[in-house]
């Protein structure tokens, strides 16, 4: 316990010298941690640019459905051989197929239609907003995305079934038909039809993938099946389907394509018309492209940081020059050779860790100035600021490591003499 106090306060007192020491030739030290500041900016810069970019992805991927299968014509795969002929020709998903899936399934816990149509024109009175995607959706579809409202509801199950003409607008859309006004128990003109507004959601802002319902019109599928075949090429349909909590999303993938392939009679070496779904399809890809630049990261920032090394060392050794007369004094007063070594590794380490410090102090201005003026969010976690100090620590013992010793090995007699 006696040795184990020493050695914490002889470091102490060696963080004291070495921060002196620094003050003394601040200049010196300054120039030497460049490099490392450099090498710890380029390093954490591109970490939390990958950490950033990955979860705006992930929530813009999240917003799709996080645990929810969907069922339609177009797979979503990325490669070269896209058969997207095939593809064209299959059908829609449609509400009878709807029905089989919520009678035979037993691992959904909801499950609705989604019928997609972009480029729509909205008018109230004198006011338009255009450039709109309306979607008619079956009734169990908030159980799916979660709706938040800024006021107003959502459809009743009446509504639903009957097909009645309600809508629920984005926030985009309120403000340029509404401006100030409550847009509740209005009514808004879509393609030639009138719709009850009944519902306002709350602004999200544009995700990386386009995900946002701020420009979106929802209506009952059922109205839109009055005016539209849902297996047209006027729309795009696919049917949601989402497990219960404790049902892995494999089991309900492997009961829905036996339930669609029995409702479009299929026969069993006959291939599949439908695609299966999910937002894995899109992450995984995303995961080894972020793997691929944060590699390339660690490479660029590795570069700067050999070079922050070799001035961290070559400094070590100009202080080790500097000070060897005080050295000798030292060891001749009893000085062992580890208090020598921990003295000048400290020193080291110290001005790795101001280098360090001051990158990583650059990568936050940077987040917090960026997230000040774009949507993008830059996220600086803990984990990036613990990685940039442990390496900062890592570089400054390995480059004071052999000047360290070389103190430490310094005869005592000769160290003395020396001017």
């Amino acid at each position: 316990m006696k040795h184990l106090r020493g050695l914490i306060l002889q470091i102490f007192e060696s963080i004291v010298y070495a921060l002196q020491a620094i003050r003394q030739n601040k200049t010196r030290a300054l120039l030497s941690t460049l490099g490392i500041t450099i090498g710890i900016f380029c390093i954490i810069m591109v970490l939390t640019l990958v950490e950033s970019l990955e979860r705006n992805i992930q929530k813009s991927v999240d917003a799709f459905g996080k645990n929810v299968i969907f069922i339609e014509k177009w797979p979503w795969t990325f490669s070269d051989d896209y058969k997207w002929w095939k593809y064209m020709n299959r059908p829609n998903p449609r509400l009878d197929e709807l029905k089989a899936i919520n009678e035979r399934s037993q691992l959904l816990a909801a499950s609705s239609l989604v019928v997609t149509m972009n480029g729509g024109v909205l008018k109230y009175e004198s006011n338009s907003a255009s450039g709109v995607t309306i979607r008619g959706v079956s009734h169990d579809y908030y159980k799916l995305k979660k709706l938040d409202f800024f006021t107003g509801r959502y459809f009743t199950d009446g509504e639903s079934r009957s097909g009645s003409h309600v809508a629920i607008i984005g926030s985009s859309i309120a403000e340029n038909l509404f401006g100030t006004l409550n847009p509740i128990d209005k009514h808004i003109s879509v393609r030639g039809r009138k719709y009850q507004v009944v519902g306002v959601l709350v602004r999200e802002g544009e995700s990386l993938l386009g995900m946002s319902t701020d420009n979106e019109l929802l209506v009952p599928v059922q109205n839109v099946a009055n005016y539209i075949r849902i297996n047209s090429d006027r729309a795009n349909a696919q049917i949601q389907v989402m497990p219960h909590p404790d049902i892995p999303l494999e089991m309900l993938e492997e009961e829905l394509r036996g339930i669609m392939r029995s409702k479009r009679k299929l026969r069993p070496n006959e291939e599949i018309n439908f695609a299966l779904n999910k937002t894995t399809l899109i992450a995984e890809p995303l995961k080894q492209l972020f793997g691929v630049i944060n590699f390339a990261g660690w490479i660029i920032g590795g570069f700067a940081m050999l070079v922050g090394g070799f001035g961290i060392a070559n400094i070590m050794f100009v202080s080790v020059k500097e000070r060897t007369n005080q050295i000798g004094i030292q060891k001749a007063l009893g000085a062992k050779k580890y208090f020598i070594l921990i003295e000048f590794l400290v020193e080291s380490v110290v001005l790795c860790l101001v280098g360090g410090g001051l990158g990583i102090a650059l990568v936050w201005s940077i987040a917090f100035v960026a997230n000040q003026n774009i949507d993008f969010e830059i996220y600086l976690s803990l984990k990036n600021v613990i990685t940039g100090i442990v390496v900062s620590i890592t570089i400054g013992l390995l480059s004071g490591m052999i000047p360290a010793k070389n103190a430490a090995s310094l005869d005592p007699v000769e160290a003395m003499r020396a001017k």
